[in-house]
């Protein structure tokens, strides 16, 4: 669930350190498709959300080992009763804090992090590029809308060829995202129980001159 953790993992930096700046920090849920009074009422306000995967490649050579760039947004937007302007380039007041404002904002605090905090093994957030979603007026007010774009690296496993997801494996397995869904599995693979060492020296029979079996404890 790496994309759900980095995804939260923003959320409560933004959420820290923006304080009074931004009414709410949240995952986006297509709230800018709403009608504009009800979105113009919830701002200031700063979403993130989950902008797909840009690339992945092989990082070893049994091809069950990939880096994978992942993208992320933080979408936010201000009003202002003054006018378009105002609600990008903020006010006097506090209050105004304007779209320009919160667009140095997101990326000083985003910028170069790792997440580390979170519990995240993620590469440093790259930011990317910043888009201007609308600026319109409504009858009273204006509204202003930006989002920035941020990417990350981290690495997948792959299933071993031919095999299924374990069945019931513990919470913190790959697998465990199948569980319950009674989807086809596989069997986990046998416990390793001994090794067999054989040492052979040059120009003699084929029979091995020395061997070692060593027996494996699987209960610790």
């Amino acid at each position: 669930m790496i994309i759900r953790d980095i995804e939260n993992a923003m959320i409560a930096r933004l959420k820290k350190s923006m304080g009074r700046m931004t009414a709410n920090v949240c995952s986006y849920g297509g709230e800018l498709d709403g009608e504009p009074e009800e979105v113009a009422r919830a701002m200031p306000v700063v979403w993130v959300t989950f902008g797909g995967i840009q690339n992945t490649r092989n990082a070893n050579i049994g091809k069950r080992k990939y880096e994978v760039v992942g993208r992320f947004v933080v979408i936010f937007g201000e009003r202002s009763v003054r006018s378009e302007e105002a609600s990008r380039h903020g006010g006097a007041n506090l209050n105004e804090v304007g779209t320009y404002r919160m667009v140095s904002a997101v990326r000083w605090l985003l910028s170069g992090q790792d997440l580390a905090e979170s519990g995240l093994k993620v590469d440093f957030l790259m930011p990317g590029r910043v888009r201007s979603l609308f600026n319109t007026r409504l009858e009273r007010q204006a509204l202003s809308v930006f989002a920035c774009e941020f990417d990350t690296k981290w690495f997948e496993t792959a299933l071993e060829n031919g095999k299924y997801p374990l069945d019931g494996p513990s919470a913190f397995h790959p697998d465990s995202i199948f569980n319950g869904y009674r989807g086809e599995t596989s069997p986990d693979d046998p416990d390793w129980l001994s090794t067999r060492l054989n040492y052979d020296i040059p120009q003699t029979p084929a029979n091995p001159d020395a061997e070692d079996i060593i027996h494996h404890d699987n209960q610790g």
